[in-house]
């Protein structure tokens, strides 16, 4: 369900969209590759890269169980379905002088929405979550301090989530609001919408 815009944007940002239904089919290793190649290239404050990811294939049963583990129960119900799941987790030092960096979080987002688009150019969904338990994950997979456990991604081909109850299936189905860019496009001082816009 392509996205209805204001104004003209790349098809590909239409095209992109979370789901909580996915098909059973597999995400070949090759595609996979070119998502986690597309979050390489993200920009970064100092080019620090400072992502990192642990992914797991359905098709590892085992290991699929452990990401599984340690997202939120609400968001297992649904997520359970992808054929792959990915920890997003990010350094929250420079590794170059060991100091704070506080665009940490900003910069793995920019590598999750380079993954995500990618995603979308090879025909794939991929649903970005807050809800996971960042406790679980440090503990299962050992994760270092001054690293932080914050997202995951359900990665795999849209489908119709005949196994998720109705109300999961009902909100795939509806259309994805956004709020107008009045509301968030200010000129002058905070809140007053920009001439840009209104």
């Amino acid at each position: 369900m392509n996205a209805i815009t204001d104004y003209p944007i790349h098809e590909l940002m239409t095209k992109r969209w979370s789901p909580y239904c996915f098909d059973e089919r597999p995400v070949n290793d090759e595609d996979l590759r070119s998502l986690f190649e597309a979050a390489r290239w993200a920009p970064s404050s100092y080019n620090e890269q400072p992502w990192s990811y642990v992914v797991a294939k359905k098709e590892n049963p085992d290991e699929f169980k452990r990401v599984l583990s340690c997202l939120v129960e609400a968001n297992q119900v649904w997520a359970k379905e992808a054929p792959v799941l990915a920890l997003c987790i990010t350094s929250l030092k420079f590794a170059r002088n060991d100091k704070p960096n506080r665009a940490a979080v900003h910069d793995l987002g920019l590598a999750n929405s380079n993954l995500v688009l990618e995603a979308a150019a090879l025909g794939l969904v991929a649903h970005q979550m807050i809800g996971i338990l960042p406790d679980k994950a440090r503990e299962i997979y050992q994760v270092p301090e001054g690293h932080d456990p914050m997202t995951a991604i359900a990665i795999g081909y849209a489908g119709y989530g005949g196994n998720l109850p109705p109300e999961i299936r009902e909100r795939d189905a509806a259309r994805r609001p956004r709020k107008a860019l009045k509301e968030f496009v200010f000129s002058g001082k905070w809140g007053t919408t920009s001439g840009l816009v209104s």
